[in-house]
């Protein structure tokens, strides 16, 4: 079975990542997704540092489904470089963690 890991992703609003959650739950990319709410993003883009509000998603996957969620987030989202990154999940409760790699996996 494939690794359970985090997708921490961010949105520019909340309606976005609602969206990106259903999306990613309703194509069994991900078990589940919490939107977290507001963030406050200082970056550097474009030679310029920016400062801009946003919303915080995190996705419970398995590490086998992160590529085709990248890809899909990629298609959808209004960013032209969308924070999307993957944390390995080390440990937790076991249950949940089997829950996770079932609802992921069996797309």
């Amino acid at each position: 079975m494939s690794r359970p890991c985090l997708l921490y992703m961010t949105a520019g609003d909340r309606e976005e990542a609602l969206a990106l959650a259903h999306l990613l739950v309703g194509e069994r990319l991900a078990a589940c997704a919490n939107v977290i709410g507001a963030a406050t993003s200082v970056y550097r883009w474009q030679g310029a540092v920016q400062e801009e509000d946003e919303v915080v998603l995190v996705a419970k996957t398995v590490e086998s489904r992160v590529e085709a969620a990248v890809r899909r987030v990629r298609t959808v989202h209004s960013y032209d470089t969308p924070c999307v990154v993957a944390v390995p999940i080390s440990g937790g409760d076991a249950a949940f963690l089997s829950w996770v790699q079932e609802e992921a996996q069996n797309a």
